[in-house]
């Protein structure tokens, strides 16, 4: 496993005298996801960094039929390209009025590229269709899913799965999160996910859950001797 160090001197096997984490390599260039990993692994005794030099890597093509086949290709894709633990997020919203959807098309519910401000107006419209279909209130439940799979030299270690049940308001609230969190309002703080705190989201949020149970898997994973 990698290791990073921070205002330390180096010494033997790549250890440091002090502030000596260990790396996980995120498989994502998304700035969103990488801030609220860092922000997850925080006190964990790990640290959060992109895959180096994946820019210039082939992509991936994500044409998975479910967030875990895609979750698992970016991991076994980016963990050949370096010695290290390498772990894939895919993720996204599914909405109950729209039989799941967007669900793994979320980054691109809108087309390939879109924004989030695109992506939010489709759902938005979509709801809409609905409504004008019949329906005196189309259903706004709505759950965040997010599954992570840790890989190694092109090995699958483990797959975690968060998720986070809330419901899809009309209008933005809040200017913090990415995606969809505008219009997701989490009913138990009565707050859309852009309107809290990063400590509060990471505490809530699917990506946050899965996280946690990611640290659970890596330590199991230590103590069974499948990682040093």
């Amino acid at each position: 496993m990698g290791r990073k160090t921070r205002n330390a001197s180096p010494c033997c096997n790549g250890r440091t005298a002090a502030h000596s984490a260990l790396l996980l390599y995120l498989a994502s260039s998304n700035p969103g996801k990488l801030r609220e990993f860092r922000e997850a692994a925080a006190h964990s005794g790990f640290e959060v960094e992109p895959v180096p030099g994946m820019q210039s890597l082939p992509s991936v093509i994500e044409d998975g039929r479910t967030f875990r086949e895609n979750a698992s290709k970016k991991a076994l894709h980016y963990s050949r390209s370096i010695d290290g633990l390498v772990f894939a997020d895919d993720s996204g919203i599914s909405v109950e009025a729209l039989d799941g959807a967007p669900g793994i098309f979320s980054a691109r519910f809108a087309g390939e590229g879109a924004s989030d401000e695109a992506n939010n107006r489709m759902l938005l419209e979509e709801l809409r269709r609905v409504e004008a279909a019949g329906y005196a209130s189309p259903d706004r439940r709505a759950h965040y899913v997010c599954v992570l799979v840790l890989a190694r030299r092109g090995e699958i270690l483990t797959l975690v799965e968060g998720r986070a049940l809330g419901l899809i308001l009309d209008e933005p609230r809040g200017s913090g999160g990415f995606g969809y969190d505008p219009y997701f309002y989490y009913p138990p703080l009565r707050k859309t996910f852009a309107e809290l705190t990063p400590e509060e989201k990471i505490q809530v949020s699917h990506r946050g859950e899965a996280f946690r149970k990611l640290l659970d898997e890596l330590a199991r994973l230590r103590d069974t001797g499948q990682i040093l």
